[in-house]
């Protein structure tokens, strides 16, 4: 019978990493901020775009709809993010970052880029080398 060494395949560790990596990330954001990793997903969506539906921002961070629907929920009564009608379509809101969700967003970006940086820099020159794999992966699975 064939066997499969677990730590050895490519699928789990990708998984495992990306838990470390999330996990790690969370200092970054969690403890100042009390953010659920779906909730510092439509933040930084919405610093990033300013004005998205909730069915847009699940597209964009991949996450399931209902994820998306409690983070918005809670951002909003933090007062971080408003809601308005969608013009085009009625049973659709457009979200939008309040002054206190910008200021939010705008004291977490750079701790989150410099925790990037610290991520890249541990790699050195293999960094470009390791990001551009990231971006093949990311185009392979993202056509399926």
């Amino acid at each position: 019978m064939t066997k499969l060494a677990l730590e050895e395949f490519l699928p789990y560790r990708l998984n495992r990493l990306s838990a470390s990596v999330s996990q790690a990330f969370r200092a970054v954001y969690g403890p100042h901020h009390d953010l659920t990793v779906p909730e510092w997903r439509v933040l930084a969506t919405l610093g990033q775009f300013e004005t998205m539906s909730a069915k847009e921002i699940g597209a964009h961070s991949a996450m399931h709809k209902t994820k998306v629907s409690r983070a918005v929920r809670a951002l909003e009564e933090r007062r971080w993010l408003t809601r308005r009608e969608s013009p085009d379509d009625r049973r659709e809101e457009i979200l939008r970052l309040t002054s206190l969700g910008r200021k939010t967003y705008a004291e977490i970006i750079p701790r989150a880029l410099a925790f990037e940086a610290r991520i890249l820099d541990t790699l050195g020159p293999d960094a470009g080398r390791l990001l551009a794999a990231l971006r093949h992966l990311e185009q392979t699975f993202d056509k399926h």
